[in-house]
């Protein structure tokens, strides 16, 4: 097991654990949670012997294996499956030792080498590898591609599948689901819910340490408290005993208030001086309790937006892409695409009304990003037109932070530029007051942005957003770095933002709790998606499950268009039940007149009785559209109205989209009934 005990560890002059005992048993799973800037990455360096402790003992059995994930990554043209294979350090050394057998021809030292090179899984390790690089959401044609290729994202990928290749007794992972989409977070989940050893990871993603953790270490004003239970037992946990301590001081307050009371008045009496003069040895005896004092909670709001045009944006034939060097065209092109570009996402078309929230998942690499940055106009189209609604004012926040922010700026600079484009009124201790809201208070607001944290840097992106008072925000992946603390800030701050939200996140809570709809980016095309996150987590099993066998994937769940459906009628011909009838053909010689009416009357029952349920469901749809006719036309007339709120706008504009929506659908359904009333009667003959 795993044990500190009474251990004392300073930063400089900073105290990150003071009197820490704690005891992790072989095979846990715990996360290590905190506030950023608690000390939660200095407790993994102690952990691994890169600081020592100032007091106390920090004991791991001997022996035991430690997996983490390295904090640089090497430039290098290695493979990128073999950069992940060099990861398992059995395997390495066991190859190393029989290079040296064969370089001294010791036959005995080579089968001892074989043997260990079995011992360690030689002989499938890069298939382990590679499924390592897979389920992180690598491409095949990836697999091989050199490691100075990729992007940072996609580095600190490679090396969290180095450190899930090696074989450890205590795998320490710090922030590993940041650079992870939320497919490769759900594949990360699974396997470290088979992983057998001691697992100690930190994280700001409640959901993700709610599925894999039965242990939770908080680490507070440099204490380390151990609570059994995933983050949210431990979020109830914290709760009670932070009542019960709350009590006890209140409790413990009435009796100090109590004893000085008595000592007040009586303490001049002779008759009563020895009884006060006791009361005051009890109360200097007294183990005081502090008072329950947590952390100021840090919470913001999204200023009620100028405007609110409905629609906001309107996508038609959208294609989403960049440009590629001069001299270069993408071998995968299509008809349509511009020549010299690489579009990602064709075809888009969709609009974004006034208050819809969305969130957009998909695989990475299939063009999230590529379309949000394509609406903020961080890329151009390549393609067919963008149409925005008039007075949209646009709050983007990119994944990489510092694609808004210069390193060299300071935050009081950035914003000091920001208020002359958006307010020119505005005075520097206004600007410093607003700052403050973000935390940026004292010398921090001159502090450069390039010496601040990624938390730091996402609250200051976030700082300027708010500023402009945008009525669109596009967010791609805005909890990166974050603490939870503050996502759950933000959740909040959304949820009472008067404007539209699209989303991109792997951050399951955020999206649960903000989003209303989703869209998926997938196959080069974005499409409604019909399900909830639990929906999209099943669809991507099975889509796991078919690529093991083999076999194409299963579509995604996604709105059924009437046009799309095949009555029962028509399709009980078509797949083998009872034949429809055919129109019976008599040589016309045996014709009989008398017959020939009996037939036709009986044709005209049957065709009666197989078009009523298609006549009346045609009668019903007529009765729906025209009453959602008319309540279209009152919400575009209150739309239209002047002195709305901003709510009332966002509320109508809701329920607008949902009744164009449905209007939609029933027009479908509308016409492909009466195609197949008309193929009927044709069959029937007339």
């Amino acid at each position: 097991m795993i044990t500190l005990r009474n251990v004392t560890l300073r930063r400089g002059v900073k105290v990150v654990l003071e009197g820490a005992t704690v005891t992790l048993n072989p095979g846990e799973k715990a996360s290590l949670i905190g506030r950023n800037g608690a000390g939660k990455s200095s407790l993994f360096a102690l952990l691994t012997e890169r600081l020592q402790a100032d007091q106390g003992d920090v004991e791991i059995p001997p022996g035991w294996r430690i997996g983490e994930v390295a904090q640089h990554m090497p430039e290098t043209g290695q493979p990128a499956s073999d950069f992940v294979l060099d990861g398992d350090l059995p395997l390495v050394a066991a190859r190393e030792q029989l290079a040296a057998a064969e370089a001294s021809g010791d036959g005995h030292a080579m089968a001892d080498a074989h043997v260990a090179l079995e011992n360690a899984g030689a002989f499938d390790a890069r298939a382990r590898a590679q499924a390592l690089l897979l389920g992180l959401g690598f491409r095949g044609e990836q697999l091989d591609a050199p490691v100075d290729s990729f992007s940072g994202g996609w580095r600190m990928r490679l090396q969290l599948a180095r450190a899930l290749m090696c074989p450890s007794d205590l795998l320490l992972l710090d922030e590993p689901t940041n650079h992870l989409d939320l497919d490769a977070l759900v594949w990360l989940e699974n396997w470290l819910k088979r992983y057998p050893g001691t697992l100690l990871v930190i994280s700001h993603d409640r959901e993700f340490l709610d599925a894999i953790t039965t242990v939770t270490l908080h680490l507070e004003d440099a204490q380390l408290t151990r609570y059994g239970g995933n983050y949210s037992t431990f979020e109830m946990m914290r709760a009670e005993r932070m009542e019960q301590q709350q009590a006890a001081f209140a409790k413990q307050q009435d009796k100090i208030a109590h004893l000085q009371r008595f000592i007040d008045r009586f303490k001049a009496q002779a008759t009563k001086a020895k009884q006060a003069q006791s009361r005051v040895k009890a109360l200097a005896r007294m183990e005081k309790l502090a008072p329950v004092l947590t952390a100021s909670d840090f919470d913001f709001s999204f200023r009620e937006p100028v405007s609110l045009p409905n629609p906001m944006l309107t996508m038609r034939e959208l294609r989403c892409g960049y440009p590629l060097p001069a001299g270069e065209s993408d071998p995968q092109a299509q008809p349509g695409d511009e020549p010299g570009a690489k579009v990602i996402v064709r075809h888009v078309n969709r609009t974004v009304l006034a208050g819809q929230r969305i969130g957009i998942l998909g695989a990475n690499g299939q063009g999230k990003s590529t379309l949000v940055k394509t609406i903020a106009h961080a890329l151009a189209p390549q393609g067919g037109t963008l149409i925005e609604g008039k007075g949209l004012a646009i709050g983007y926040f990119a994944q990489q932070e510092l694609d808004l922010l210069s390193e060299d700026d300071t935050p009081l600079q950035r914003m000091i530029r920001l208020a002359r484009e958006v307010s020119p009124n505005a005075r520097e201790q206004e600007l410093r007051n607003f700052l403050g809201q973000f935390r940026f208070t004292g010398d921090m607001v001159n502090q450069s942005v390039g010496t601040l944290s990624g938390g730091e840097r996402a609250r200051l992106v976030m700082a300027t957003i708010v500023w402009q008072r945008p009525n669109l925000l596009l967010l791609d992946e805005p909890t990166n770095h974050l603490d939870l603390t503050t996502r759950e800030a933000l959740s909040i701050a959304l949820n009472e933002f008067e404007g539209t939200v699209m989303l991109v996140s792997h951050d399951r809570a955020l999206l649960r709790e903000t989003c209303d709809e989703f869209w998926l980016v997938s196959t080069g095309g974005v499409e409604p998606f019909d399900g909830d996150l639990d929906d999209y987590q099943q669809w991507l099993l099975e889509v796991s499950r078919a690529q093991a066998r083999g076999l194409p994937p299963p579509p995604a769940p996604r709105p059924v268009l009437a046009s799309e459906t095949v009555s029962a009628a028509t399709a009980t011909g078509k797949a083998g039940g009872k034949p429809s009838a055919a129109p019976a053909t008599a040589p016309a010689a045996a014709a009989n007149p008398k017959d020939d009416r009996k037939r036709a009357a009986q044709a005209r029952t049957e065709l009666a009785n197989r078009t009523r349920p298609l006549r009346h469901e045609i009668a019903q749809i007529d009765s729906r559209m025209d009453k959602l006719n008319a309540e279209k036309g009152e919400l575009e007339a209150q739309l239209s109205t002047a002195g709305l709120s901003g709510a009332e706008i966002a509320d109508a504009g809701r329920r607008l989209n949902h009744v164009c929506a449905e209007i939609e659908m029933l027009e479908e359904r509308w016409l492909t009934l009466n195609e197949q009333i008309e193929q009927l009667t044709s069959e029937a003959g007339g």
